[in-house]
């Protein structure tokens, strides 16, 4: 399988590639099938391209690699859509923005993915954490999101 994307030229990929997000992401409903891909200028960082809409790319990142003790603490509820068989096959990424302070990333609004089924869904973490964390100047990524 192949895409055109607008960032990345044409990648290709296999059908077992694809990660389902049924419920899509807020504000990108319809996008509801992606692909990671690594950045080769920056391992901290992995895109998800959406399959349906060539223009849209994601820059995620774990969040452990700006905040160490981050501990997502989500209602059941939201985790329930994944039908997790493991705890430990979820993988948990944060959504990288830009803004005029700089990069941050949502910790308030992570998403899981499934990574045996393949299966991701932005969750909503209980307590106080941000939805704009600013990663430090010291830690900044190397290719602006």
């Amino acid at each position: 399988m192949e895409v055109l994307t607008t960032r990345f030229g044409r990648i290709e990929f296999a059908a077992d590639d694809i990660l389902c997000f049924p419920e899509g992401l807020p504000g990108l409903t319809d996008c509801r099938e992606w692909v990671l891909l690594a950045d080769p200028e920056d391992d901290a960082v992995v895109w998800m391209q959406s399959i349906s809409r060539p223009e849209i790319a994601l820059a995620a990142v774990s969040p452990r690699r700006f905040v160490p003790h981050y501990q997502l603490r989500v209602c059941r509820r939201e985790l329930e859509p994944l039908e997790l068989g493991r705890l430990d096959s979820a993988w948990v990424l944060a959504v990288v923005s830009k803004s005029d302070r700089g990069l941050s990333i949502n910790l308030r609004g992570p998403l899981v993915i499934d990574t045996d089924r393949r299966v991701g869904r932005q969750v909503i973490a209980n307590g106080d954490a941000p939805v704009q964390y600013l990663i430090p100047a010291a830690a900044v990524l190397r290719k602006s999101a």
